[in-house]
């Protein structure tokens, strides 16, 4: 399950227990109408709370940000599981934005900010 804020400037997605893949494809639509109507997205991903995602949703996530990977220009991903930031420096490779892993939200959000 997914909680979604969108702002002038940024998209929030908050992830509790299992992150499907119809939760991903709610956060892609988003992500492609702000870029479509302001440009290039800031996106914070808080991840404390995700228990695992399914399979669907990293096939998902390679094809998305291969295809639309220049709609970013920051990304801030909240967690404390190693596994989870090592998954978002892999993503950099195939994303044209600067990508932070965060331990604290108020850093996360500050640095987006910025």
């Amino acid at each position: 399950m997914i909680t979604i804020e969108e702002t002038e400037n940024l998209i929030s997605i908050a992830v509790f227990g299992e992150f499907t893949l119809a939760d991903y494809q709610e956060f892609e639509d988003k992500v492609l109408r702000k870029a479509g109507r302001d440009g290039k997205v800031n996106v914070l991903f808080d991840w404390r709370d995700m228990l695992n995602y399914t399979i669907d949703v990293a096939w998902e996530d390679i094809k998305f940000v291969r295809e639309h990977g220049s709609e970013f220009n920051r990304i801030a991903i909240i967690t404390e599981n190693q596994w989870r930031a090592w998954a978002a420096w892999v993503s950099n490779l195939f994303v044209d934005a600067d990508i932070r892993v965060f331990r604290d939200y108020a850093e996360a959000k500050t640095w987006l900010e910025g």
